[in-house]
């Protein structure tokens, strides 16, 4: 009995943690520090990169970028090193989800793309790597930031499958799953011909 309230302690915990790491609002806080006003009244009012850029703030765009991916690996690698790789999963999950609903901004926050791609990296490296590669193909071909993200994360589960012990391919499954949710309003604009190619106002 005392070895499953353990497990489920140390599953609460790790929890916790990636989500509360998830919830750092690094777009908000950068752009608030910059004076570049609150970017949840901007374009799509989402607190991620691609609606930082639309401050025309490059560098705020990318320093967004960044740190979105680094809370993501951070989340996973702090689960490995403390509790060990069974439990790098679940981290990858949370910090997501802490991601697109933190609770410091009523629920509402980013997409999941940064923070999942950087989750994913430290999941497995070869998976992470294939992702990007896969983002920046198709944003090459569309210039849609949205495609390349919804691309990315329909292959990360086929990935994780081929590369990645059994039990991870839940994570990559349920991260997808988050991030095309999130997506729901690219992907009508997406089908009606009407969403925005990078360098044009949404």
């Amino acid at each position: 009995m005392s070895i499953w309230l353990h497990l489920e302690a140390l599953s609460f915990g790790i929890a916790a943690l990636a989500y509360l790491i998830g919830t750092v609002p690094f777009g908000l806080l950068l752009t608030r520090a910059a004076g570049a006003g609150d970017i949840r009244k901007i374009g799509s009012g989402n607190i991620g990169a691609t609606n930082v850029l639309r401050t025309g703030r490059r560098g705020l765009a990318a320093g967004t970028l960044l740190l979105d991916g680094a809370k993501g690996a951070l989340a996973v690698g702090l689960a490995g090193f403390a509790a060990g790789v069974v439990w790098m999963p679940l981290a990858a999950i949370c910090v997501v989800v802490g991601h697109c609903f933190p609770v410091w901004l009523r629920f509402r926050g980013g997409k999941g793309v940064a923070t999942g791609l950087g989750a994913l990296l430290a999941l497995d490296w070869r998976m992470g790597v294939a992702c990007c590669t896969i983002w920046l193909a198709v944003f090459a071909v569309t210039r849609i930031s949205s495609a390349s993200a919804l691309a990315a994360f329909a292959a990360a589960p086929l990935l994780a499958g081929a590369l990645t012990p059994p039990y991870w391919f839940v994570a990559p499954l349920v991260i997808a799953a988050l991030v095309w949710w999130r997506h729901s309003a690219n992907i009508a604009r997406l089908l009606s011909g009407t969403e925005p190619r990078f360098g044009r106002s949404k």
